[in-house]
């Protein structure tokens, strides 16, 4: 039999099946009527436990891919029964989309203090923007909060380490909306006060991440100590206070200029490509024109497949996930919310099913945003 042959036998038997799933669906439609009328849940293992061994039994030799498949089958028949019984409406009900264009101007909230990067990311979103500096993350949502602050720009992520975990936390308590992004190249400098040598260093202050980023230096340089400090600007201003001569921080070019400092010869950082990801976030949830890229949280059930029947939806629909990362659940052990970063728009149909289609599926669900880099 030639290969074009077997192809369209292939397509009868596809025809078939879909045929076959049409009716099932429509079944599980009816099945989700009574469910309700009975007050029953959705989920009935025991029904599936029945399906699976009896369906696995036909041909031992294709048992794993009979589970597989009917795994597939169960969970897209209770989306469709969940979202008979509970559907919770349009996603984009709550959400507000604007026609203008990304504001120039406003008050900005970030973590810091004068000379920082994050001061630099806002200033890049907000050209002609106020920028008020706050000692900690969780501040800066304060300040957007209270309305002290239109917006505060964050760091979410380091290229090369990994996601910023303090903003992570504070992210998941806020019903905040995330409305810009950009990224911004990292050029830390080795700052010290004038006329000191590298041989005088004893300590060296930075935030946290800029000392992972710096960690091949530091490695080679056993008898200096590193000292963390909430923000790189705020260890330059420290560094240029201090009365101590052997102390040096982690800081930009800019704060030497800003401080008084010198920055020494020495290369400090693990790469050169050093990018940081920062967000701007507001308290309403908003969409601007050219928004390209979504955030989001949801929970998966804490079974086999769980995360793989997520991911399976966003391959089915033809999704591009940018960013896929576990975060564990404050209080609870180890229970896991999944962070996403995905390619689309909630103008596009199929962004709009996942996301209703999560949204009444999880037992945690947080839409974080639909915003552009810039």
């Amino acid at each position: 039999m030639e290969l074009q042959d077997i192809r369209n036998k292939i397509d009868r038997v596809d025809d078939e099946i879909f045929t076959l799933f049409a009716e099932r669906m429509a079944l599980a439609r009816e099945v989700a009527k009574e469910k309700k009328k009975e007050g029953t849940g959705i989920r009935n293992r025991m029904r599936e436990r029945e399906i699976l061994q009896r369906q696995a039994k036909k041909d031992p030799q294709l048992a794993t891919y009979t589970r597989m498949l009917y795994n597939t089958l169960f969970s897209v028949s209770k989306s469709l029964q969940w979202s008979e019984t509970n559907g919770k409406g349009d996603i984009r009900e709550k959400i507000r989309f604007l026609d203008g264009p990304f504001p120039r101007e406003g008050v900005i909230a970030v973590q810091g203090t004068e000379g920082s990067y994050s001061q630099q990311a806002a200033e890049r979103m907000f050209p002609m923007g106020e920028v008020m500096f706050f000692r900690t993350f969780a501040d800066v949502f304060q300040a957007v909060k209270q309305g002290l602050c239109d917006f505060g720009v964050v760091p979410i992520e380091n290229s090369s380490n990994g996601s910023v975990k303090e903003v992570f936390e504070v992210l998941s308590h806020y019903d905040f909306s995330v409305v810009r992004e950009t990224k911004l190249f990292i050029d830390h400098r080795l700052l010290v006060k004038p006329g000191v040598k590298l041989e005088e260093i004893r300590e060296i202050f930075s935030q946290r991440q800029a000392l992972g980023q710096c960690s091949d230096f530091l490695l080679k340089h056993p008898e200096i100590r590193a000292e963390e400090y909430m923000d790189t600007a705020m260890a330059a201003a420290f560094v240029a206070n201090s009365e101590r001569r052997d102390v040096a921080s982690l800081s930009s070019k800019y704060c030497a200029e800003l401080y008084g400092l010198e920055a020494l010869p020495v290369k400090i950082q693990n790469s050169e490509n050093n990018y940081t990801r920062f967000l701007c976030i507001t308290k309403d949830v908003e969409v601007y024109p050219g928004s390209n890229k979504i955030s989001l949280m949801v929970s998966a059930p804490h079974e086999p497949g769980g995360l793989y029947h997520i991911l399976a939806r966003f391959a089915a629909l033809g999704l591009n996930i940018t960013k896929l990362e576990s975060r564990s659940i404050s209080g609870q052990d180890f229970e896991f919310n999944f962070y996403f970063d995905f390619e689309g728009s909630l103008e596009m149909p199929e962004v709009r099913w996942l996301m209703q289609d999560l949204r009444d599926n999880s037992e945690r669900f947080q839409f974080l945003g639909n915003y552009q880099t810039v």
